[in-house]
């Protein structure tokens, strides 16, 4: 997400890190971040917009005590970007019980994205609730079928109609969700491979007989400006509230979340990083602006990890390497918490400076595969072994290696590794928990 925007945007302050900054340095940035905004795929005229909005900012701005001119620069941009992605983050909060009408176009993501909401309902409300899913795509061959698997595996209902008509069947699913009264009805409805006057007219229709409580649009972020006139369309014709980003965990470069959010005044809800139903993020502007400008965000990395890792077991890992008796199992369970919440890379885009770093793919790629590694040469060994590493000698070490599938110098790399770590574990114990080192 954001990755092109976080490279370029790094690489251009950390050429602003001079005490003293230059007018020539000030309008060399203002045309990179243009150049950037364009190789993001964000319209000509929405980033000349965005660069005259920074330049009245920046341009004869005083300097803020104790703040370097460049870092003084780089607020301004941040605030800047804050504000067109939507400035304030946008609670929704449900009422209950409600119909949210889904649309969007063909291969978008709309049914997955529906599953993806109901499984962040469920996990933020303290009341289970009885969630309905119900579809009128009769257009996507299986998509009905793949609806009806979905809720199933986030726990959903499902009702299939037995009325062909779109609108008709829009009808009957309602008034079951009425009858059976249930909580929450998601409305899966028909796209197109593009924006088709026949299927607004549909919508619309569907709209304005199942009177839903919100309207959803789905954008395929992949799209980029494309996804803007797409959403124009959806808002003349049918109308909508608030919008999803799809795909943003692939090759996007992020234009769409730019552009949106300022030229249609409506806010994005969600974005979609992945395929299972737990990967779908809020969108908060003050984080993305963060990511963007190659800050990182570790509010939601912390997040992340209070919701992949039990309280215990991060009482028990803390305890351990409070008292210094960091041992391979440990050192396994560690591996494994930081694997329940993401790849390397996925990780690596929540930390500051990352942008900057050129770490390439086949580094990234390189280090999955050493952790995997780590992994199977652990769970090669016995438990005398994982407690007291150095008893490995040369044939253990092989008997280990043949076990786990990898070579003797895997082995070796390991152990270097867990070396290094109870190092720092040693250093951390030694000031303490008493001295406020942890917590």
């Amino acid at each position: 997400m954001f990755d092109l925007l976080s490279k370029r945007f790094g690489s251009i302050f950390n050429q602003l890190s001079k005490k003293r900054l230059q007018e020539s340095d000030l309008q060399n940035a203002l045309q990179l971040i243009v150049d950037s905004l364009l190789e993001a795929d964000v319209s000509y005229d929405l980033a000349q917009q965005f660069i005259q909005e920074v330049k009245k900012e920046a341009v004869g701005k005083e300097i803020i005590k104790n703040l370097k001119p460049g870092d003084q620069f780089v607020k301004i941009v941040h605030d800047k970007l804050k504000h067109f992605l939507g400035g304030s983050s946008v609670d929704i909060t449900f009422e209950y019980p409600a119909t949210i009408l889904v649309m969007g176009l063909q291969g978008s993501g709309k049914t997955t994205t529906i599953s993806k909401l109901a499984y962040f309902i469920e996990q933020q409300e303290k009341r289970k609730k009885r969630i309905l899913f119900g579809s009128v795509d009769f257009y996507r061959p299986a998509a009905i079928d793949q609806l009806e698997q979905l809720s199933q595996k986030v726990g959903a209902s499902f009702y299939r109609s037995e009325k062909t008509d779109p609108v008709e069947a829009a009808a009957d699913i309602k008034r079951h969700f009425e009858e059976q009264k249930y909580d929450l009805l998601f409305l899966d409805t028909a796209g197109r491979l593009h924006v088709d006057q026949d299927m607004l007219h549909e919508l619309f229709t569907i709209k304005k007989l199942v009177k839903p409580t919100y309207n959803i649009l789905i954008l395929d972020a992949m799209t980029g400006q494309e996804s803007l006139n797409v959403a124009k369309s959806f808002d003349e014709a049918v109308g909508f509230e608030y919008a999803v980003l799809t795909k943003m965990d692939s090759d996007t470069r992020g234009g769409a979340a730019f552009s949106f959010r300022y030229a249609l005044k409506k806010p994005i809800l969600f974005v979609g990083v992945g395929e299972k139903v737990q990967d779908m993020q809020e969108f908060k502007p003050d984080r993305m602006a963060g990511r963007i400008l190659d800050m990182g965000d570790i509010v939601t990395l912390a997040e992340r990890a209070e919701k992949e890792i039990q309280n215990d077991e991060q009482e028990s890992l803390y305890d351990a390497m409070s008292k210094g008796r960091f041992t391979l199992r440990d050192f396994a369970k560690q591996l494994e918490m930081v694997g329940r919440m993401g790849s390397i890379s996925s990780l690596m885009k929540y930390l500051p400076g990352m942008g900057s770093l050129n770490i390439s793919d086949d580094m990234l790629q390189k280090g999955e595969l050493e952790l995997k590694k780590f992994k199977a040469v652990i769970g090669s060994m016995t438990k005398k072994e994982r407690v007291k590493p150095e008893i490995l000698d040369e044939s253990r070490k092989k008997r280990v290696a043949h076990g786990a599938g990898v070579a003797v110098a895997d082995v070796n790399l390991l152990l270097s590794r867990f070396q290094e770590s109870q190092q720092y574990v040693k250093l951390l114990s030694k000031f303490g928990r008493g001295q406020g080192f942890f917590k």
